[in-house]
């Protein structure tokens, strides 16, 4: 009663005991459908398409990739508040969609932890948490997989990859990130983030666990952009 449960999309009290999001702001959201990329899980326009563009154009070190929501209006404003509001309640109904969406998939791969992306130091220290390390941990906790948040390392603070292009993404990422050992048994990894663009952030991240000793890298995040 004193702290009702906000919707992550309009931030209004979710009607619904129990709820964690209005039912009319859940039709808000674009949930990723098929036919979508092989490679990084982006819709796609056809059936007969296998790869977006981004992939088609660029090798990806990476197996593949899954993402619950579309990038649309609502879910930037629901990601923007995470992050720069500490709204990271919001990643209750994040996470238990994922789990109810993609929680049967990601056990039949055999993932041995869930690994969250990173933030700089100083990021962190102004921001307060990582959301992709809050993401991760409530997922793992409803999959029963350990979300490991020390074994990823990101090194240097680099320039906001918003303005910049795929190439120039990749280039400003190198050398960014390095993996501490991996524990013994951990060789598949899911890499959980919040957003996916043109996915130099993951690439960059699967090159520095598959140097680490890790054999196969997964992805999943709450949104991704739109393909071709």
């Amino acid at each position: 009663m004193l702290f009702p449960r906000r919707c992550p999309v309009c931030e209004g009290i979710v009607p619904t005991f129990g709820g964690l999001i209005c039912p009319s702001c859940f039709h808000k959201l674009s949930f990723v459908k098929s036919p979508t990329c092989k490679k990084c899980g982006k819709e796609v326009l056809s059936d007969t398409i296998e790869y977006c563009s981004d992939c088609a154009r660029r090798s990806r070190s990476f197996q593949y990739g899954m993402a619950l929501l579309n990038y649309n209006e609502a879910a930037a404003r629901s990601m923007a508040r995470i992050k720069y509001h500490n709204k990271r309640e919001y990643l209750d109904f994040y996470s238990q969609a994922a789990a109810a969406r993609y929680g049967k998939r990601i056990k039949k791969m055999n993932v041995d932890a869930l690994v969250p992306v990173p933030v700089h130091p100083s990021k962190l220290k102004a921001r307060g948490f990582n959301q992709a390390q809050v993401f991760a941990e409530k997922l793992g906790e409803q999959l029963g997989i350990p979300a490991l948040s020390d074994v990823l390392i990101r090194d240097r603070k680099t320039e906001p990859q918003k303005n910049l292009s795929p190439r120039e993404r990749f280039a400003n990422l190198q050398h960014a990130f390095h993996a501490r050992e991996l524990p013994d048994g951990v060789r598949h990894i899911m890499l959980i983030d919040d957003i996916y663009t043109t996915g130099s952030t993951i690439e960059a991240c699967t090159r520095a666990l598959k140097k680490a000793g890790a054999e196969n890298i997964y992805f999943l995040t709450i949104c991704i952009g739109y393909g071709k």
